[in-house]
């Protein structure tokens, strides 16, 4: 689970699935190599499922898995973290 893009990529896809295109909105600052690399690691983690439409145009839709969703939850709290201390956590010169 290393990267700084994979818990919001999780949590992105927490309510259910998106399409790429949203995926990519809802997490800003990703760019769509990494996002792509990222979705394919996860998917080759068996985080996240990669549903084929096959239309015309192509769709695809991404959603997490069983297991993604017990990581989801065990990351829950750390995010609540987060939250509540964000303003001191931006105040931090790294």
């Amino acid at each position: 689970m290393g990267g700084k893009w994979k818990g919001l990529i999780l949590f992105a896809l927490q309510d259910g699935p998106l399409r790429y295109g949203m995926v990519r909105r809802a997490v800003p600052g990703i760019s769509e190599r990494v996002l792509i690399l990222q979705l394919r690691e996860m998917e080759t983690a068996g985080l996240v499922h990669r549903e084929v439409y096959h239309q015309v145009p192509p769709k695809v839709e991404y959603s997490l898995t069983d297991f993604g969703k017990t990581l989801n939850d065990a990351m829950a709290p750390l995010g609540s973290w987060g939250e509540e201390n964000l303003d001191r956590i931006e105040d931090i010169k790294w």
